[in-house]
């Protein structure tokens, strides 16, 4: 059989416009997406009045997470949580802990981010008043025991007070560093008798 050259024009044109239609159905086509829920920023697992700790090599407790209300997020392996409580613990030392309305944790509870009304704590110490610093986010390293904000900070022990903006904490060292704008008044603590 014997094609003439307008045959096979036609023949060639059938084919190249089925090539054409194939591709281009591939190419507005979506892409085949799990419908598993990973890419939605929906929580896959709730929990109430629950406590995390994590232990030193030693066995003694390093930090202490709580919160009456967590939700788990697949997406990015996240934990939100509500009005969280975050307690550092070192021995021979004041604890501090670490509070705020939010924070959201990574997925290995590395860092935690906290906002809204955030306060610092350093317990009394015999030596010491309480001291408390005021800001409106932190973000903490749990495992190098370090946090930082780059937000106005205040700082009270006892009638002693400073601020400033941008803060970093050193809880290993037990200081607390306004990076800023400084200014503050200092009393003298009396010596007991």
């Amino acid at each position: 059989m014997r094609f003439g050259s307008s045959q096979l024009f036609v023949i060639v044109l059938l084919a190249l416009l089925a090539g054409l239609s194939f591709w281009l159905q591939k190419a507005i086509t979506p892409l085949d997406v799990a419908h598993d829920g990973k890419l939605r920023h929906d929580p896959d697992a709730m929990a109430e009045n629950f406590m995390i700790r994590q232990f030193d090599e030693r066995g003694h407790i390093k930090y202490r997470l709580t919160a009456p209300y967590m939700e788990h997020f697949p997406d990015d392996d996240t934990s939100e949580l509500k009005s969280p409580t975050l307690t550092h613990y070192r021995p021979n030392a004041a604890s501090l802990t670490l509070t705020g309305k939010n924070a959201k944790v990574t997925s290995q509870g590395q860092t935690v981010y906290l906002w809204d009304d955030v306060k610092a704590v350093r317990a009394a110490t015999p030596d010491r008043p309480e001291m408390v610093a005021r800001m409106p986010d932190l973000t903490v390293q749990t495992e190098e025991g370090i946090a930082f904000t780059p937000s106005p900070v205040v700082i009270t022990e006892d009638k002693s007070w400073a601020k400033g903006v941008g803060m970093r904490l050193d809880n290993n060292a037990s200081t607390f560093e306004l990076q800023s704008q400084v200014t503050g008044l200092s009393y003298p603590r009396r010596a007991k008798k």
